[in-house]
């Protein structure tokens, strides 16, 4: 027996490392012997120990009764002796050191029982990992999972998984093995996942009915409803799950497989449905009869789906409740999530300081341990530095996003845009979209497409963006309303496009609901957009008291929430910064001379076929009429891209008609400040109006600096340099071939 072997009084190191070598062997012994074992022979051998107060639970509750404790026990005891000598102790008692392991056995077990998971990983840790049976290797698992150790979690489950296949018990190896595939899909090992998943589906093939068969269904639902998009598959698997769980007892599935399904049914437009099942699902939630794992999984998808259906609210309550809950356990892991969710909720309602510190302790606690997770909480920072205008930064948090296999738009195409990088924001948004099919994930990507394609003069697209979001917002209404986030949203984008056409009434309409849906959301930086653009339309209408109320309330939602960018814009349209814009001039050549020849009725009429064309094709590309200058128009355009379109359109729509006066074109962009009257005065405006001048007769003249990053779009003349009245410098030009 182990015992005889034991050393006492002062032994040699080397006797040390000898004794422990042999002591190791005689435990390999025991375990290929171990099932030849009788329960008479061991109770001799642990009262013989004082052992027998100290063990009264099996650690392999099937068929292998509590001899394999005392054997564990003291084998375990046996190497702690034997390595401390190694180490260089003189001298170990062997009751005392036994009846600590069978101590620290009984304390890991009892901390797991009430999920004390620092306590279990503590007391596991203090055993011979070698020696706990497949039970006692998934309670250390499942300690070392809750406190942020993944890989040694894995390597436990492992070796329990391995422990209950050589016990022949199929039914525990399968739940190890869908523990083993959840884990490494999470951590992006699909491979791997994939082939624990097989060995589950191989192992549990003929056996009888179990909770684990639920298990394998449930995991068949969420592959269906997540990686394939099958949510008739989908909503079948989560009704086997939940009928196979409660047929067996599990609690924590039927709660999985009821949440699961509520987020199917959401998805699939039965949102009323949906929206019960997550509730009565979470509640089970909150009422703490499931276990931790599964009550922080219940939280997650339940306040995913509100947000993707956009219902804040209820999103928020239950955020709130998940975050009571993170808050009590003394774990790494789910909290990271709840942690995220709730950075997302502080974004919306404006406190982004706290936000991005919720959402950077998150992505710390995660770590590796869910990928996607983590990813997540990376986009979220990324999208508070973006609102922030720390562009570096945010380009810093999309690329780990991207990174961790998160796509990283549509956030990146409005930074993107937000850069000056109108092509680039194209070509993002337009490659999200080809690839995003179900409707939820494109209607996350739409409002994207409607801003980018106006700031690229592409109003067709802009206007099919907004039909498709409206569409989708309207197949998902909570009941008969829509959520008032998509509410919002959609006449925040109909409010755009009305502006870009030049209707200011039908503008101030949709954004005065955006405006006010947004302040009953309690989303304040939502709101000041809105209320910027509401101002804008005001201006156009021709209430300058109006307008400024708007914009002064916009100007200081942007200040306190330090929303740089769009601060700096309400300051230009307030005429309080000077404002970098690109202006167009045009002006019909040798208008008196055609006046004189066409008299005034036939000139008039001229007059009014030109300026329709005209307005039409600088609105059109996204420009702003600021106004007319007798037989030419002033227009102000947010990038140098939208305004050479316009030019090119105005003069093919001019050589188009049967009769039509010859025009000249100057573009420049630079520096102004807006007046009151929504006027723009400068040293911009007055070179942009001397580059026309200087322009001839069907020309369309443009400063050089104003094709930086556009010039590959058009045909471009060599550069020419023009002496310009009032400038004491030559000024380099182009010429745009619009023929």
């Amino acid at each position: 027996s182990m015992s005889s072997a034991a050393p006492h009084g002062v032994v040699t190191r080397g006797a040390a490392v000898r004794g422990l070598a042999s002591v190791d062997a005689m435990g390999r012994a025991y375990v290929r012997a171990g099932h030849r074992w009788d329960t008479a022979l061991c109770q001799e051998r642990a009262t013989s120990l004082s052992l027998a107060k100290r063990v009264g639970h099996p650690l392999v509750p099937s068929g292998h009764t509590y001899w394999w404790t005392v054997m564990i026990a003291e084998w375990a005891a046996e190497l702690a002796r034997w390595r401390a000598l190694a180490a260089g102790s003189s001298r170990c008692d062997n009751e005392s050191t036994m009846a600590h392991a069978v101590d620290s056995l009984d304390t890991a077990r009892e901390a797991a029982e009430r999920h004390a998971w620092r306590d279990a990983y503590d007391a596991y840790a203090a055993a011979v990992v070698e020696r706990l049976a497949p039970d006692d290797l998934e309670k250390f698992a499942h300690a070392a999972w809750w406190t942020g150790r993944l890989d040694q979690a894995i390597g436990l489950r492992e070796r329990s998984y391995a422990g209950f296949t050589a016990a022949g018990d199929k039914i525990r190896a399968a739940r190890l093995a869908l523990m083993l595939y959840w884990d490494e899909h999470g951590r992006g090992a699909f491979a791997v996942a994939r082939g624990w998943f097989a060995t589950a589906e191989r192992l549990l093939e003929g056996e009888p009915e179990s909770a684990v068969h639920a298990g394998l269904a449930l995991s068949r639902a969420v592959q269906a409803l997540f990686t394939a998009g099958d949510v008739p598959r989908a909503i079948d698997n989560f009704d086997r799950s939940y009928a196979l769980a409660e047929r067996f007892g599990d609690r924590d599935t039927q709660a999985l497989a009821m949440v699961g399904k509520g987020r199917a049914l959401a998805m699939s437009g039965d949102v009323e449905a949906g929206l019960a099942l997550l509730d009565e699902a979470t509640a089970a939630a909150v009422s703490g009869d499931l276990q931790p794992f599964s009550t922080g999984l219940v939280y997650c998808i339940t306040i995913g789906a509100c947000q993707d259906l956009g219902d804040y609210r209820r999103a928020a309550e239950w955020t709130e409740a998940a975050n009571r809950w993170c808050d009590r356990l003394d774990v790494s892991g789910f909290p990271g999530a709840c942690r995220i969710h709730r950075a997302e909720v502080l974004r919306l309602r404006g406190d982004w300081p706290q936000a991005e510190q919720q959402a950077i302790a998150a992505c710390e606690e995660l770590h590796d341990f869910d990928r996607r997770i983590t990813a997540g909480g990376f986009y979220e920072i990324a999208e508070i530095r973006r609102r922030r205008g720390d562009f570096a930064l945010a380009e810093e948090a999309y690329a780990k996003a991207n990174e961790l296999g998160r796509d990283p738009q549509p956030g990146l195409a409005l930074l993107r845009l937000a850069e000056g990088k109108i092509d680039a924001a194209v070509a993002g948004i337009t490659r999200a979209l080809e690839e995003l099919q179900l409707p939820l994930s494109r209607l996350r990507a739409l409002p994207a497409q409607v801003e980018i394609a106006l700031a690229a003069a592409d109003l067709k697209s802009a206007r099919s963006a907004t039909r498709e979001l409206e569409s989708i917002v309207d197949a998902y209404k909570l009941g008969t309303e829509r959520a008032p986030a998509f509410d919002a949203t959609v006449h925040f984008a109909l409010g755009r496009i009305a502006l870009a056409e030049g209707d200011a009434d039908a503008a101030g309409r949709d954004l005065r609901k955006a405006r006010d849906e947004w302040q009953r959301i309690g989303a304040p930086y939502e709101a000041a957009q809105a209320r910027a653009l509401l101002g804008v339309a005001f201006r156009r209408q021709g209430d300058e008291h109006a307008a400024t109320i708007e914009l002064d309330a916009a100007l200081s939602v942007f200040q306190r929430l330090g929303a740089r960018v769009d601060e700096e814009r309400a300051k230009e349209f307030l005429g309080r910064l000077e404002a970098r814009r690109t202006f167009l001039f045009t002006d019909i050549v040798d208008s008196t001379k055609l006046l004189a020849t066409l008299g005034d009725e036939k000139w008039k009429r001229l007059l009014a076929r030109h300026d329709e064309l005209v307005r039409e094709q600088i609105v059109a590309s996204g420009g702003e009429v600021i106004k007319t200058t007798g037989d030419g128009f002033f227009a102000s355009f947010d990038n140098a891209k939208g305004s050479l379109e316009a030019a090119v359109a105005i003069q093919r729509t001019l050589a188009a008609e049967i009769v039509a006066p010859d025009v000249r074109i100057g573009v420049h962009t630079g520096g102004a400040f807006r007046t009151d009257s929504d006027d723009y005065g400068g040293e911009g405006v007055h070179l942009a109006a001397r580059v026309g001048a200087a322009a001839r007769s069907g020309e369309i003249l443009v400063s050089l600096g104003t094709v930086d990053g556009v010039a590959s779009a058009f045909r471009l003349s060599e550069p020419r340099a023009e002496e310009l009245k009032g400038f004491d410098e030559p000024v380099e030009v182009v010429s745009v071939d619009w023929r």
